[in-house]
């Protein structure tokens, strides 16, 4: 099993859903395409991107679950990351936590595995 993970606001979490669906948020859009993280790599993402951000989510998914829409592309450093292609079906997260903001505004992803 190989999980990869969504940072998002609570708010476009309970939207996609109750819509059944998720888009992307602006950047996603912005770019073609739903960025993920593995679990290596959500930890920078979340202080390179979300630092300052409260109310975050983070989402857990089983990459085979996302089918042929999933790419794993060079990006930051080189390093291969997960984009989805397509929308996003919320039905197929395996788990939804919270990520709170720790003392220095970086959100706290826990131990993602």
């Amino acid at each position: 099993m190989s999980l990869i993970y969504k940072i998002l606001s609570r708010h476009a979490w309970d939207g996609a859903v109750a819509k059944g669906r998720f888009d992307g948020a602006a950047i996603d859009i912005q770019d073609g395409y739903i960025h993920f993280s593995t679990a290596a790599q959500a930890q920078e993402t979340a202080a390179k991107h979300f630092a300052g951000q409260s109310d975050l989510v983070v989402a857990a998914f089983e990459a085979d679950d996302l089918g042929a829409a999933l790419r794993w592309e060079p990006s930051r450093g080189g390093q291969l990351f997960p984009h989805l292609y397509g929308a996003l079906d919320p039905a197929l997260a395996r788990s939804v936590i919270e990520a709170p903001l720790g003392d220095d505004g970086i959100p706290r992803l826990g131990a993602l595995t």
